[in-house]
């Protein structure tokens, strides 16, 4: 019986306050998950229909098909899945990560003699065997992985190097009985996602072995999955015609052609089925969370009493301490201290890098996180204990101690009891008054008390879109932030929190304004902005109009502080007294002068790549900054800590060893930042000379995993429900989902099965840019097979080179191999029928290998080699040359080809690059974003192709004369010198496909709707909407569409709205394998023809 330990919250909250207590809860005190059943999933049935393997706790089972108690036949730490009978029921093959990556093993049918078949480093699917014993599967490998669905290989039983099987791409390959044919399945939606119908579904092929033809099976719209065959000319299939996916069953002539309409053999309403196996007229199948059997083809489907008398795995309870993983940081004001977050629970260290005594302040599966200083005793923090976030308090509760981090007890006071969160409190900088978001958006300031309470609320701004970076000014009467409009550009407000004059926008402008920052007297404010160009820099605002207007020789004059005889400031004599009048004087009340203060904007930073976190120095002079390590140094390098005079001179390097800090903070006093590094260790640095000091910790948790799950779960709920964009989510009753999917997390044994649950929850939704991103807490192997650059075929001496890409280690001039050459060893190892190459290729990346190869003639060599980690780009890359190829063939040398990889900038710029490279007196142009995941630079390609040229211009010394010659000149224009962007003022035609995604649609909408040019192609994928992700608390993350997206020209909403084409033109799948492209040639032969009409 499977026991899952699920205390209730009451009881969670004691259980996590006492420590020791634990281990004893844990054995004693045992819950029932449910019903007791375990979540059985991937059901196959034997050949004979008696027996039935399962995945169950990362492990593959076998039980009789009616039920009993269940053998375990794996045991191993890793996720093992898809179980494949063997045609003669003796040998069981299944998917493993042991390694890192999925990969096929096979084992007799009793558990015994496990072995590994494939050991590349891509996931290799297990789908089917064939008559004669070999296993195929899929891969993204050395044939065409930038096409959006995976190739289908081959292997032997005994081993060996894998073989492509087909030309084709696809999924879930199932060979007939009598080896005829190959259903397969083409198409990129997600299984998880239900309701989908658009030209991304996935539908049956079919390929004929005998007639090597390809023909299309299912013609339904939306996702038609999982061929599998029940006899030599009956094909069953997974599929949603009816609202629910259920199994069908199709009979087909010798000829592949189906006998008729599909029938429908389960009836499943709620929920469908996932994963299912059929022998002869016996079904079986996951629906639910559990595995049902199905006598023939009317009968009713009953779940199988499937009996696990198995402990748990893995230890629910994980006692983990953490150095890294901090997520906040927050430094008491008088600077004795530094709160951290830690997988959301508080912890107290020391701001002293000897010491890493770490105190944990709160014990529950829930989140704590925002956390903030009151003054020296209290901390401010927000958490969903209570179902939605509050904010709290929290204190020393021992009598004689008010030291959070010397006492032993702390208590906890709820400050805000509300139906919609509270979060991201910030505290005034006299401690009197905090700000905080409440809901999505609305920014409430209210006072607090030393009785721990909130009173005087004021809402200061209502509304769609948070305020960002609240930060409060040194006299504590203003708050400045950044805020979003609906053309999604940021600006700086500054608003009084007496509510005396509305916010006031002190920015202006329509790139993006974000991060404010006071300086300590009140007279700047700095942030960043991009509105020079796409990189961020430093920015500054005069607050006073008479600050504003001193020229540099006014600002060298200001004596600063008097200097005494000696040399030494005054203030420095007795520092003590110093700064104790400071902590009891009142600052003076910044004035801030509004008329035109968007004309009093300096810019501080331009250099190379993005600044960001800008921070005041205690004089003002000052502000320290993240930016790109080195003056001049490429994007991404690396991150420093830099500091910079106001007036942007006296640049210099704090940290100079790529610090790669994702936070940073001027600490208390100015004496030093704060900083988290990537990985979430703390460290401080010296605002004075730099010194980088570690703050270890040593933050000891119980993790309680089924706790953890529920809790991962709620968040991820509450993410979309709150921030999903469609208010009506698309239909689904979300609060159901929540309810269904939450009881079956209860039962998920493993991470794997909770990350799917949370995924089949998100298919409800029937979105595209969804997914749930778990982490594993369970180690496996982490290889990496190293790669030559060539696709190769087992042979009877080795394994022989059919292709080399370019600018691989297989085609450099010190390493080439050729089309024709046979590998026979490998470092000395020969390679024999039963040797995988890439077996012997393991961990080789960049490190030298000595093959010994024969050429076509027989005659051998050795090459020294040094194998490449990835090869992704050098496929594009050789898919790009093919097309451009193809497009000089057909065009005869008249037009030019440019494909977009991606919407971002180095694909835009690469673009703009093209369209010189292959434009350039070509007398058109193909635009391909066929195989596009999108991104968000259509706007800069349009502003590229839509440029109309208003003159034309003649240097001289180009004609003798003017008048006579001037038609000759008519498309030259000085584009290269007048525009910021480059131009393409030709004739052009876009291809478009259905693995068009996101803002590569976007832009097929815009070049059709705008009437740039024909749209040729099939219609794209429909997954428009914006996107971000949410992390979650063990930092996992949930991608979160924020935005909708609607084509002006029709008020469609382009998800679930694909961009038309307007000529369709279809793909065969063995088209690419073949060197053909019928969409290129019919997008060429139209551009033509538009170029001849004129």
């Amino acid at each position: 019986m499977t026991r899952i330990c699920l205390p209730c919250k009451a009881f969670s909250s004691w259980f996590r306050s006492v420590p020791h207590l634990l281990t004893i809860a844990l054995f004693c005190l045992p819950l029932f998950a449910q019903d007791g059943r375990p979540f059985t999933r991937f059901p196959s049935l034997s050949p004979d229909g008696e027996t039935l393997a399962f995945n169950f706790q990362g492990d593959i089972w076998t039980v009789p098909v009616n039920g009993g108690v269940a053998r375990r036949l794996t045991v191993h730490e890793a996720y093992e899945s898809r179980p494949r009978w063997a045609p003669d029921g003796r040998h069981l093959t299944f998917n493993s990560d042991r390694s890192g990556n999925e990969d096929v093993w096979i084992m007799a049918s009793d558990g015994s003699d496990p072995r590994r078949l494939t050991y590349r480093s891509s996931d290799d699917v297990v789908c089917d065997w064939t008559p004669e014993g070999r296993i195929l599967f899929t891969s993204i490998r050395d044939f065409a992985p930038f096409h959006w669905m995976p190739e289908i290989y081959g292997v032997s039983v005994e081993g060996g190097t894998p073989a492509r099987a087909l030309d084709g791409l696809g999924r879930n390959p199932a060979m007939s009985p009598d080896g005829r044919f190959i259903a397969l399945v083409r198409g990129a939606t997600r299984e998880w996602r239900k309701r989908y119908r658009g030209p991304a579904d996935r539908e049956i092929w079919l390929y004929d072995t005998k007639k090597k033809r390809y023909t299309q099976l299912t013609q339904f719209a939306g996702n038609d999955l999982h061929p599998r065959w029940a006899a030599k000319r009956e094909l069953c299939f997974v599929s949603e015609r009816n609202g629910t996916h259920n199994i069908f069953r199709v009979s087909l002539d010798n000829a592949g052609k189906a006998k008729g309409e599909p029938r429908q053999i389960t009836h499943f309403e709620k929920d469908g089925v996932r994963w299912y196996d059929v022998a002869g007229n016996r079904y079986v199948m996951e629906a639910d969370t559990r595995i049902f059997l199905q006598e023939g083809d009317t009968g009713k489907a009953s779940p199988v009493d499937i009996q696990v008398a198995q402990d748990q795995r893995f230890s629910e309870i994980e006692r983990k301490t953490f150095t890294a993983n901090a997520t906040e940081i927050a430094v008491s004001p008088n600077g004795k201290y530094a709160a951290l977050v830690i997988r959301g629970e508080l912890f107290l260290i020391q701001n002293d890098k000897e010491k890493t005594r770490t105190v944990q302040l709160t014990r529950h599966a829930h989140r704590d996180r925002d956390v903030a200083w009151a003054d020296d005793q209290t901390l401010i923090f927000s958490s969903d204990r209570e179902g939605q976030y509050d904010l709290y308090a929290l204190v020393a509760a021992d009598e004689d101690q008010t030291d959070l981090f010397r006492s032993l007890t702390h208590r906890t006071v709820r400050l805000t009891d509300d139906q919609r969160d509270e979060r991201r409190p910030s505290i005034s900088p006299d401690g009197k008054k905090v700000a905080f978001i409440r809901g999505v958006a609305d920014l409430i300031v209210a006072d607090y008390g030393d009785d721990f309470t909130l009173g005087k609320e004021r809402a200061l701004y209502e509304g769609w879109s948070p305020p960002g970076s609240l930060n409060w000014s040194p006299d504590s009467r203003w708050l400045a932030y950044a805020q979003e409009d609906l053309t999604f550009n940021a600006d700086i407000y500054i608003q009084p929190i007496d509510g005396s004059r509305p916010a006031t926008n002190i920015t202006l402008h329509p790139r993006m304004d974000i991060r404010p920052a006071w300086s300590p007297d009140g007279t700047k404010l700095s942030f960043i902005s991009a509105r020079e160009g796409v990189d961020h820099d430093v920015w500054m605002v005069w607050l006073r109009k008479r600050d504003w207007e001193k020229t540099s020789a006014d600002w060298e004059e200001e004596v600063v502080e008097p200097v005494s005889k000696d040399g030494s400031k005054e203030r420095e004599k007795d520092e003590t007294k110093d700064k104790k009048d400071k902590q009891t004087e009142e600052p003076e009340p910044i004035t801030i002068d509004f008329e035109d203060i968007h004309e009093r904007l300096v810019q501080v930073t331009a250099f190379p790549g993005d600044e960001s976190a800008p921070q005041f120095s205690e004089d003002g002079k000052t502000i320290y900054f993240l930016g790109t390590t080195g003056n001049n140094a490429p994007r991404f390098t690396g991150r420093d800590v830099f500091k910079i005079k106001w007036d942007g001179t006296k640049l210099e390097n704090v940290t100079k060893n790529k610090l790669n800090p994702t936070y940073l903070k001027m600490g208390p006093g100015f004496k030093h930042l704060f900083a988290i590094k990537q990985g979430g260790k703390v460290v401080r640095i010296a605002s004075k000379g730099g010194k980088v000091e570690p703050l270890g910790f040593k933050a000891r948790m119980a993790i309680n995993h089924p706790l953890e799950h529920l809790q991962i779960f709620d968040e991820a709920w509450r993410a979309l429900h709150d921030s999903f964009y469609d208010p009506d989510f698309h239909g689904a009753d979300w609060q159901e989902a929540h309810d269904k999917y939450r009881s079956w997390a209860t039962l998920a044994s493993t991470d794997r099965d909770f990350e799917d649950v949370l995924n089949m929850m998100l298919g409800e939704l029937n979105a595209s840019h969804m997914g749930f991103y778990g982490k594993n807490r369970y180690e496996t192997a982490e290889e990496k097979t190293g790669l030559l650059g060539a696709e190769l075929v087992p042979v009877a001496k080795g394994v022989e080179v059919v292709r080399v890409l370019p600018n691989t280690p297989a085609d450099r001039e010190s390493s080439r191999l050729s089309v024709g050459d046979v590998i026979t060893a490998v470092d000395g190892e020969k390679i024999g029928p039963k040797t995988n190459i890439y077996a012997l290729l393991v961990d080789t990346v960049n490190e030298k290998v000595v093959l010994t190869v024969e050429n076509a003639k027989g005659k051998a060599r050795q090459v020294i080699i040094r194998p490449t980690e990835r090869q992704r780009s050098q496929l594009y890359e050789s898919f790009v040359k093919s097309r451009r190829a193809l497009t000089e063939k057909y065009s005869k040398g008249r037009l030019g080809y440019v494909h977009i990889r991606s919407m971002n900038i180095p694909s835009f710029e690469r673009f703009e690059t093209a369209i010189t490279a292959s434009g350039q007196g070509k007398d058109g142009l193909v635009i391909d974003v066929r195989f596009n995941n999108g991104g968000w630079t259509t706007d800069y390609m349009m502003t590229v192709l839509s440029v109309r040229q208003h003159a034309f211009t003649i240097p001289r010394g180009a004609a003798g004369k003017l008048e006579k010659e001037k038609h000759n000149f008519r498309k030259f224009y000085p584009y290269g010198e007048r525009l910021p962007l480059s131009a393409w003022v030709a004739p052009a035609v876009a291809l478009c496909n259905e693995f068009s995604y996101s803002n590569a649609e976007i832009f097929s909408h815009a070049f059709k709707n705008l009437n740039r040019g024909l749209l040729i192609g099939q219609p794209t994928f429909g997954a428009v909407i914006s996107t971000g992700s949410v992390g979650l608390i063990d930092g996992s993350r949930v991608r979160m569409p924020y935005r909708g997206w609607y084509a002006k020209a029709t008020d469609q909403n382009m998800e679930n709205g694909p961009a038309e084409p307007d000529i369709l033109v279809d793909e065969a799948p063995d088209d690419y394998a073949a060197g053909r492209d019928p969409q290129l040639k019919r997008a060429v032969d139209e551009l033509l023809k538009q170029i001849d009409a004129k």
